[in-house]
């Protein structure tokens, strides 16, 4: 998934706000106990996540594939006393080590984990969202993107992750790989979509950063 030179990382890593300790023991778990821990959003996508939640001033945030719960750990952290955030994931199993850690983090006040399709669960909330993370099923990523734009409202921003896909994004696929043509397809979606302005970046596997106007 690193589509960077490791040593850039390591020497971006050392030049940036650390995470708690609480997130490094919640990665060491996830690489000893769960299939592909590379699917964790690691310490400078979290740390950017942060970041940008703060920057936005967000206080209802959605997230869309909670996986062990460390994005959302650190979105919430950076949310006001009275901000909210919502994720949803489609798979029991983790529930419990992001529970675990929703508590250790002092987070679980302001996080509600609902464990589901996110196709099913999205249309039936009654909820506005001025921050959507979306870190699940890349086929999905455009469905998703439909259920929500509409209903955002202005000035609301959508972080879409792993829009590069280890560069795969760049080559002629076959019309068996549907994970690449789905996000060939998002990415061409969203650029050519007038009703926000967005910016892809190459942060880890990269990052669709969208603003509804």
């Amino acid at each position: 998934m690193n589509i960077i030179d490791p040593n850039i990382e390591q020497y971006i890593s050392e030049h940036s706000s650390s995470v708690s300790e609480i997130l490094h023991q919640l990665e060491r778990e996830t690489h000893i106990k769960v299939m592909r821990p590379r699917m964790l959003s690691g310490e400078i996508q979290g740390k950017f996540l942060e970041l940008l939640v703060k920057m936005s001033g967000a206080k209802s945030i959605l997230e869309i594939g909670t996986y062990t719960g460390y994005s959302a750990i650190c979105m919430a952290t950076a949310l006001p006393q009275d901000g909210h955030l919502l994720t949803i994931d489609i798979n029991p199993e983790l529930e419990t080590i992001a529970k675990k850690y929703f508590k250790l983090s002092k987070t679980e006040d302001r996080i509600t984990l609902n464990i589901g399709n996110a196709l099913d669960i999205i249309p039936k909330l009654n909820i506005e969202f001025d921050f959507v993370f979306i870190d699940a099923d890349k086929a999905n990523y455009t469905n998703y993107y439909n259920l929500l734009i509409d209903k955002l409202p202005s000035g609301a921003w959508i972080i879409a992750d792993n829009v590069l896909w280890n560069g795969k994004v760049l080559t002629d696929v076959s019309k068996n790989d549907f994970e690449t043509k789905a996000l060939q397809d998002f990415n061409t979606k969203i650029q050519s979509d007038d009703r926000v302005e967005n910016l892809l970046l190459s942060i880890r596997d990269g990052l669709m950063i969208i603003r509804k106007k």
